[in-house]
């Protein structure tokens, strides 16, 4: 299928940086990292120099030595054979349709917050759903058309954090700081804000994702790196003055994890009559980078699903492209049913429970970080058993530098993992536990079916 199927080249590096900014910038993450405190911009820090460089830095080398469709699935496959890139790529593809519900549940709250205070829940599911399945019809237009969604939702993205940013300003010059950022309060606690980590590392990841599209890439070895460490320091610059500009506006404590950025430009800019349509304006805005950010790892994940499928991986319904697009028709439409199953049930199992939400979205995590740990290894072993192909960009430092690189990443990783199933002082989150297991259970069967009902070997 994959021989037939035209795979037009629209991605240019403008594009690429785009991408990952509208994949890894999230302003629900800064709400998240700035409701730990002052502390928050200490570990942007520290997590920034042990995990977000060498992630980026592996992320760039492999996706410029092995620009193939699918990325991370195809890494995993080429070091340890398609049954470990099938599991990585189940995990990937499931907590994107499990986490594209609680985004847009997120949008439909927001929208609430602005404009329907007494909007209902059954409401929101609906337009949760109508969300979904526009998503799933930009996933099967080609990139030159699709593309423009996480173009135009990383544009707004950075006009938000940089609103908030300037805003910030002059409230700490009128009001100053609601929260003192001195030696003292900006100190790592771990005891306070340990559970807050995984949701900061959470919003470093998808640095691989535009890899998945690497068959509709101009020239992957030149760009890849470059719309990388471009987008890098953006995205860390952006979310370090934005937990500043946050903390400096709302005391810790008062931090709404889904209303915090609205009630922060409000604070910033709602008090006359321009400062209300500005705020209308970057909320309508943020509204629409919640959108973007479902389409765009809805991107990456059904590129590589499809690519898992097409190699007898994965159900061959995964696989299914339009024959003229290349895009993945099958992937997508699944996840348009998983994901609305997923808002059903929501809607059937809360009111407003913010506990089921926290669980579903560290459920969701848990699956998402396991590949990353799978990656890490592709890359170790790439590096050892095919030393001498052609690496345009490689991590520098040599060999050791580069098994360091991946040592961190892979262990803040299990850190994360660790404490999104286990919150200190509380015990084990066994629905989360339980999640996962069940999930990964659920993918077992899903390849062996896969396997079995695979399409005979030729010859």
């Amino acid at each position: 299928m994959t021989d037939q199927t035209q795979h037009y080249k629209t991605l240019k590096l403008r594009d690429m940086v785009l991408f990952t900014v509208s994949a890894i910038l999230l302003a629900d993450t800064l709400a998240a990292a700035a409701s730990v405190g002052a502390s928050s911009v200490s570990w942007w820090l520290i997590l920034g120099v042990f995990f977000f460089v060498p992630f980026a830095m592996i992320c760039a080398e492999m996706g410029c030595a092995y620009p193939e469709q699918g990325g991370i699935y195809a890494w995993i496959r080429d070091s340890f054979g398609g049954r470990w890139a099938s599991r990585a790529t189940w995990c990937y593809w499931v907590n994107t349709a499990v986490w594209i519900p609680a985004i847009y549940i997120l949008f439909a709250g927001v929208f609430a917050q602005m404009f329907a205070p007494d909007l209902s829940m059954t409401w929101q599911i609906t337009m949760g759903i109508v969300l979904t399945w526009i998503a799933v019809a930009v996933n099967v237009v080609t990139l030159d058309l699709g593309k423009w969604v996480p173009n135009v939702g990383a544009i707004l993205k950075v006009a938000i954090f940089v609103a908030i940013i300037i805003g910030a300003g002059f409230h700490i010059l009128d009001a100053g700081m609601a929260n003192p950022l001195t030696f003292e309060t900006m100190k790592p606690d771990w005891s306070g804000s340990a559970q807050y980590i995984p949701a900061i590392i959470y919003g470093m990841l998808g640095f691989e994702l535009v890899s998945a599209g690497s068959d509709e890439m101009k020239d992957p070895a030149r760009d890849v790196p470059r719309a990388i460490f471009i987008s890098g320091v953006v995205i860390i610059a952006l979310y370090i003055l934005g937990t500043i500009a946050v903390l400096a506006a709302i005391p810790a404590g008062e931090i709404n994890l889904v209303e915090g950025l609205i009630d922060t430009l409000s604070l910033f800019f709602g008090d006359s009559m321009a400062g209300k349509t500005l705020v209308l304006v970057l909320g309508l805005g943020a509204l629409f980078s919640f959108f973007s950010n479902g389409v765009t790892w809805a991107m990456g994940c059904n590129r590589a699903a499809a690519e898992a499928a097409q190699e007898g991986e994965l159900p061959r319904i995964l696989g299914i492209e339009d024959p003229k697009r290349g895009t993945p028709v099958g992937a997508a439409v699944l996840m348009g049913l998983v994901s609305t199953l997923c808002l059903i049930l929501y809607g059937f199992m809360s009111g407003s429970n913010e506990d089921l939400f926290w669980s579903l979205f560290a459920f969701s995590a848990v699956i998402f970080l396991l590949p990353y740990q799978g990656m890490m290894l592709a890359f170790l072993k790439l590096r050892k058993t095919d030393a001498s192909h052609h690496r345009p960009y490689r991590v520098p430092g040599g060999n050791g530098a580069a098994r360091l690189a991946a040592f961190l990443c892979m262990s803040i990783l299990a850190i994360s993992i660790f404490l999104f199933m286990y919150t200190p002082g509380a015990g084990f989150e066994w629905a989360v536990v339980g999640g996962v297991i069940v999930t990964l259970i659920i993918g077992e069967v899903v390849i062996r079916f896969a396997e079995n009902h695979r399409k005979p070997a030729q010859g």
